[in-house]
């Protein structure tokens, strides 16, 4: 085995530098950010890089012995080039849905033999943003466990209320973390670092940071936590401080783009499945009933499309990319019960918006969304009560994002936080991780944030959906 060992690199080596050849012979002219812009995302080289397309050669730059090799001399270290190839399809019949930015291949998250920062030097703050969702605890803890148990580290702290807490930490005072801390808090959902909006200074958290002594963030949230993200990193670059800006996205709806999909998903479409059972019931105990469930969902539907396919048991899914007329829905609600004597639909709260829409923004700037669940109960009361039915209406609202994390969802989570981790130790800085093809690669937190990914109704899925639920082409969007 250990006579293998070299030959193997030597065929990563080769491989890396044809990867490296293409990259430079691709086109990048409407390619702003990509998956192979990752010399400015590396402690080593990331200052005077030019563009910074390219990746940084680890070998070289890497001088500090990982713990982990003398701890687990037989464990399976990456090869620090190892790269995930963005397109795997040969003849895709989707290519031109595929993201272009991840054409160059992405940088394995995962331990090497060599990493940047001494552990000694090493002090971490933790932070959570934005709302809640499934699983926050239990990347704390995994970070955390990590942290500790693997590369020794000792001075691990949770910094409360989101970037309010790196802004300000005499006012929101540092927690500090232990294995023993953290050893049951991905028993209960929540975050044990109290999740919030707000707070982000850029100038200001480097100078509380630097005060402190950290050196290491790992920032858990959605894209507007991390398009901060990519400030703080952008910010920390000019100023020339060396800190590693890892990022760890979250995201219910699962709408953060490039990433297969975010931690807190799995659980809270495990959460609604269980409702639109109970929809189901419902509807199922009356004549000509119809349970409707409205879902998490404000731009992007995929918890009512995987909710429906998990239950089995919903006639009609209402998901914000698909446009509808009323005339349609009320058409299909008398063809359903016709049929079987009673229909479930589940709604996604940004859907039919043409129906309800307000016209008004938050203190925030983003649109004040009308409720479509209760909408469609009125309508299809007026529709049916006359003809001896009715509706039976559910909103589990905050419940299904405040639940605990469930077993597969954990799993994800100790991935991705062990994963954070390694990224960190390497000396990459300004990224985020997450899956491609279901492994856990690097890429830069401006290209997480550079938008929100939605239910493509051209894809198998949506079809999937469509064709489980038994809807008409007219709700369909195809």
């Amino acid at each position: 085995r250990a006579a293998a060992l070299p030959l193997a690199r030597k065929a990563a080596t080769r491989t890396f530098v044809v990867v490296k050849a293409l990259f430079r012979k691709m086109s990048n002219s409407d390619v702003e950010e990509t998956s192979g812009h990752l010399l400015k995302h590396h402690l080593s080289t990331w200052q005077g890089c030019g563009d910074g397309k390219g990746f940084p050669e680890e070998e070289m730059s890497n001088k500090v012995l990982n713990p982990l090799v003398k701890e687990w001399p037989n464990m399976n270290f990456k090869n620090a080039n190892e790269l995930v190839m963005g397109h795997i399809i040969v003849n895709d019949s989707k290519a031109g849905l595929r993201p272009p930015a991840l054409l160059p291949g992405c940088v394995r998250a995962n331990a090497c033999r060599q990493i940047w920062w001494e552990p000694s030097t090493v002090k971490v703050g933790i932070v959570t943003c934005g709302g809640l969702c499934p699983g926050l605890n239990s990347i704390i803890r995994g970070v955390t466990n990590c942290l500790w148990r693997d590369y020794g580290v000792r001075d691990i702290f949770g910094m409360p209320a989101g970037y309010n807490g790196l802004s300000n930490p005499e006012k929101f005072p540092p927690i500090k973390l232990t294995p023993e801390v953290v050893a049951e808090i991905h028993m209960k959902g929540g975050s044990m670092l109290k999740a919030a909006r707000g707070g982000f200074d850029a100038e200001k958290i480097l100078d509380e940071l630097h005060k402190l002594g950290v050196n290491m963030v790992f920032l858990v949230g959605g894209d507007g936590t991390h398009f901060a993200g990519n400030l703080l990193y952008e910010a920390a670059l000019k100023r020339g401080q060396p800190i590693s800006i890892i990022g760890i996205p979250k995201s219910i709806d699962n709408d953060v783009v490039m990433f297969d999909k975010t931690f807190g998903f799995d659980s809270a479409v495990a959460e609604a499945s269980e409702v639109l059972r109970n929809g189901w019931v419902e509807a199922t105990s009356c004549e000509k009933g119809v349970g409707i469930v409205k879902l998490m969902g404000r731009d992007a539907g995929f918890v009512v499309m995987c909710a429906s396919l998990g239950s089995d048991q919903v006639d009609l899914a209402l998901i914000p990319e698909v446009d509808v007329k009323l005339e349609d829905i009320l058409a299909h609600v008398d063809s359903v019960i016709d049929r079987q004597g009673h229909m479930v639909i589940a709604v996604a709260e940004g859907a039919g918006q043409s129906f309800v829409a307000t016209g008004e923004k938050d203190a925030t700037g983003h649109t004040i969304y009308g409720d479509i669940g209760t909408f469609m109960r009125d309508q299809v009361n007026a529709h049916l009560k006359p003809k001896g039915g009715r509706s039976f209406y559910i909103d589990p609202s905050y419940i299904i994002r405040s639940s605990p994390v469930r077993a597969v969802d954990h799993i994800f989570c100790s991935r991705l936080a062990i994963d954070a981790v390694h990224a960190g130790m390497r000396g990459y800085t300004g990224v985020c991780v997450g899956p491609i093809h279901n492994i856990i690669v690097m890429l830069p937190s401006k290209l997480i944030a550079s938008g929100k990914k939605r239910v493509n109704v051209h894809r198998s899925a949506w079809q999937q959906c469509v064709q489980a639920c038994g809807m008409p082409p007219s709700l369909s969007g195809m």
